[in-house]
């Protein structure tokens, strides 16, 4: 079996797993997100400032994926949520079945909001559903403006672009307009959000953000008992 043909099979069974996640889910009323970015980007940073800002009537659990280490899981643990490291030990994304694998003992129903950090890599995690409820991509000010034209399908299958680090930019060549454009280029539907974990620039943007998705997603199952 040649190369193509074995992709596709790997991709419909993850798509296969993926679609009975989602259904949980759903079911449990979870939002489950699914946030990518290159290394460095800023990912655990700002799951650190969401778990310390988050109110704490939210029920918030964390999967945060790497390739070695529990580094990322054990700066989470210190916030008192859930919070799971999977180690993938060399595979460049995390797919639909260890998603499945790490929730086996976890209560859905205990969970209002599943963040997921995927392995620093913008291109593999694309390919990959999660059975999220919405990708989330990020982009530093350390990075280049034309990272949305060098990948464009995280982009293009994002909701939402978290451009961080924006304190850097009196010290960095990084064009925000541009970046910007550049996104929209890719996903003209795309939401945009700047965000400083170190000043807290845009964090409670971010948190609106986050609660506006939720009711979202509740009132989207409680449509469709109807």
């Amino acid at each position: 079996m040649n190369q193509v043909p074995l992709e596709r099979k790997v991709l419909k069974e993850n798509d296969r797993i993926a679609a009975e996640l989602r259904e949980q889910f759903r079911a449990h009323r979870t939002l489950c997100l699914n946030l990518i970015s290159s290394p460095g980007s800023g990912k655990t940073s700002l799951l650190e400032r969401t778990l310390e800002g988050i109110g704490s009537n939210q029920r918030v659990a964390v999967l945060t994926g790497d390739i070695q280490t529990e580094n990322d899981a054990n700066r989470l643990r210190r916030f008192g949520f859930p919070v799971k490291q999977i180690t993938t030990g060399g595979t460049c994304h995390l797919d639909a079945q260890m998603i499945g694998r790490h929730l086996a003992n976890w209560d859905l129903y205990a969970i209002d909001f599943l963040l997921i950090e995927n392995v620093g890599n913008l291109v593999c995690p694309s390919s990959y559903d999660l059975g999220e409820a919405a990708k989330i991509v990020l982009l530093s000010a350390a990075e280049g403006e034309d990272k949305p034209l060098k990948y464009p399908s995280i982009f293009f299958k994002s909701e939402l672009l978290v451009i961080t680090k924006t304190d850097l930019l009196p010290y960095v060549p990084f064009d925000m307009a541009q970046a910007e454009e550049n996104a929209r280029r890719v996903n003209p539907g795309i939401e945009i959000l700047r965000i400083s974990n170190t000043s807290g620039e845009g964090l409670a943007q971010w948190l609106a953000w986050l609660e506006e998705r939720r009711q979202q997603f509740c009132a989207a199952h409680a449509a469709s008992l109807v």
